[in-house]
């Protein structure tokens, strides 16, 4: 194993880059020659506790948090990014929305859950995935998400809370056009939703991972509300738990033709994740150009 000074002098280098200062302005602000700290940078010099401390006020940082991430793998220190190999460029997306803003989305939202996942290393040395049940994380996901979205493209927030999370209030002639979030661990699954209303639709779906969570596939379609002729929702109702009395909201999932449409319509999938080829289907017409299906065909 690496000495401790070698792990803090890197860790010390790694803040340094990340907020953009310069040896010698580092230097400067904790009162340290610039050689000294290019020396302890790469591990080749001893420290006192109070020369690392100035060195954590000028970082905007604490003792603390440097000695904890300096033993910390080496990937926690850099939040993870989606792998930009993974997204599928024909599939549509709603209107003015390009793959470059929905990058920067999903790769804020991770970045996000790494720091809150880093704090709570820092605070209690527990990982974020301690206190997680299932799905019962993918409400804070999806309004994560939806923050970045508002953040990195035209899909802001509908601030009336209703219908859809999300809308380009610009798009389509300036009629708008609306953007409804749905986060989920279960990969490939439908949509589930309140309202079953027509519209586009994206479920995000992830993994949770020891650095928070990691997106793996996101899929976009337009369903056909429950009211319409040709539905892509069916009504549930709303369920009483036989074991804790407590009565779900009303709830809307998609029928299989709807499930298909969100399948067809997979913008970005890590293939090491996912095994979509078994996915059942269901659809009026042909397999669309741009599906996930029409480049390999699933089993039987």
């Amino acid at each position: 194993m690496k000495k401790a000074q070698e792990l803090i002098g890197a860790c010390l280098r790694s803040l340094r880059e990340h907020r953009g200062l310069t040896l010698e302005s580092l230097a400067a602000q904790a009162g340290v020659t610039y050689q000294y700290l290019s020396s302890l940078e790469r591990g080749r010099e001893n420290f006192s506790i109070q020369v690392l401390e100035r060195l954590a006020v000028a970082l905007q940082s604490s003792l603390k948090a440097i000695v904890v991430q300096a033993f910390e793998d080496v990937e926690r220190l850099e939040a993870p990014k989606v792998n930009p190999a993974y997204f599928h460029p024909d599939a549509p997306l709603p209107e003015e929305l390009t793959l470059a803003q929905l990058e920067a989305a999903l790769n804020q939202t991770q970045a996000i859950f790494n720091l809150i996942n880093r704090n709570m290393l820092l605070e209690i040395e527990r990982p974020l995935r301690d206190f997680i049940q299932g799905n019962n994380f993918s409400g804070l996901v999806s309004n994560i998400f939806s923050d970045a979205m508002d953040a990195n493209s035209p899909y802001k927030h509908n601030h009336d809370q209703r219908y859809p999370d999300l809308i380009n209030k610009a798009a389509d002639n300036g009629n708008g056009v609306g953007l409804e979030v749905k986060a989920t661990i279960n990969v490939g699954k439908g949509g589930e939703s309140h309202n079953g209303h027509s519209g586009w639709h994206t479920i995000v779906c992830y993994e949770i991972t020891d650095y928070g969570i990691q997106f793996i596939h996101v899929m976009f379609a337009v369903l056909n509300g429950h009211m319409e002729q040709d539905p892509d929702w069916q009504y549930l109702g709303s369920r009483e738990n036989s074991e804790t009395g407590s009565r779900r909201t009303e709830t809307y999932t998609t029928v299989l033709k709807g499930t298909t449409k969100l399948r067809d319509g997979t913008v970005f999938l890590d293939p090491s994740k996912v095994n979509f080829k078994r996915w059942r289907q269901e659809r009026s017409g042909a397999i669309p150009p741009w599906s996930i299906f029409a480049r390999v065909q699933p089993s039987v």
